[in-house]
Formats: C-alpha cells, sequence, structure tokens
C-alpha cells in the first residue's frame, strides 16, 4: 500500500523590506511520504522569498519534469521555475530551456560545496539561473518549526533572513552563488 501525502497549512506573514513585499499568505502544501521536515521548511521558505502573486507549489516530487513552486503566465508559459535541493545539471538545464527564469535553493551538510564544485562551470551557461546557498546550521533549525498548522514570520532586510514562529527564531545568511 503507498504512503499519502500530509497536508500541511501555513500562514506566512512575510515582510520583505528588500523587495517592498509586506504581505499574509496562507498556504497548503503536500509532503510527500519521502520528503524531510527540512525539505520541507526550506520550500515554504523559497515560497516566501521569491513570493508574487500567482506564485503556487507544484505537484513537486510527485511529478518528475515540474519544480518545487512555479509560477505560470496566463499562456500557461512557465515564468518562475523554482526548486530546492542539489538536482543534476541536466534537470536545471531542461528548467532553464522551459522557463524564463529559474532559481535553485541549495541546502544540506556537506554536500553544497561539492555539489557546487562539480556543476558550477556548466551551470554558468544557464543565464537565467540563480543559485542561492542556504546554510546547513540555520535550515535544520527551521526543520524544528514544522507541524501540521504553522504559523510563521519571515523577515528580509539588507539580504539577511529572520524566520520564525511562536517558539523559535532562525537567522540566515544566504550566498548567492550565481545571477
Amino acid at each position: 500500500m503507498a504512503l499519502k501525502a500530509t497536508i500541511l497549512k501555513a500562514n506566512l506573514s512575510l515582510s520583505d523590506m528588500d523587495r517592498h513585499v509586506y504581505q499574509d499568505i496562507s498556504v497548503t502544501l503536500a509532503q510527500h511520504p519521502s520528503e524531510n521536515a527540512q525539505r520541507v521548511m526550506v520550500r515554504l521558505l523559497a515560497f516566501a522569498l521569491e513570493y508574487q502573486d500567482g506564485l503556487s507549489f507544484s505537484k513537486g516530487l510527485c511529478v518528475e519534469d515540474e519544480p518545487d513552486i512555479w509560477l505560470k503566465n496566463y499562456s500557461d508559459e512557465i515564468e518562475l521555475w523554482l526548486s530546492v535541493g542539489l538536482p543534476e545539471e541536466k534537470w536545471l538545464k531542461k528548467a532553464s530551456n522551459r522557463a524564463k527564469q529559474v532559481v535553485l535553493y541549495t541546502y544540506g551538510e556537506n554536500n553544497q560545496g561539492p555539489w557546487w564544485q562539480k556543476n558550477q562551470n556548466t551551470l554558468r551557461q544557464y543565464t537565467n539561473l540563480k543559485v542561492i546557498s542556504l546554510p546547513y546550521s540555520a535550515t535544520s533549525m527551521m526543520a524544528e518549526m514544522l507541524t501540521r498548522t504553522m504559523a510563521l514570520t519571515v523577515t528580509v532586510q539588507d539580504g539577511e533572513i529572520w524566520f520564525s514562529d511562536e517558539q523559535h527564531s532562525v537567522h540566515l545568511i544566504p550566498e548567492t552563488l550565481q545571477g
């Protein structure tokens, strides 16, 4: 018998002073049975950091050729392809060919550096690709905030991020590797 996804609800209070985006956002997303808490929280953070009207979670891990999050226009063209993790270069090539803009948020312990060293020369040819590295220490603390119903605050100022709930607060300084 196949395991089913866990449905999560999050209320995000976003104050992005760098982009002048101030929004309260209610989202529903599915946690795939193979997806850990850290990945879910990185997806939520990526959603908040790239938020604009029309941005939505895709079927993600359930569908091989879809991003985690996307923005489509009225012609069903992909304006923004947003993914998290450390995908293979061929997957990013496909994304860059299908979308006007691709943003990748990398995370993980001791594997972001080697992944970037291996792929950076090839990825530089994709001019519509932005790669942002999130510190493992911070994303692992974010995983502690995962519950089925969450009230989260995301504050961005001068490139620094504060991600918090009622009991935890995590400070992140992302590193832009490309874009």
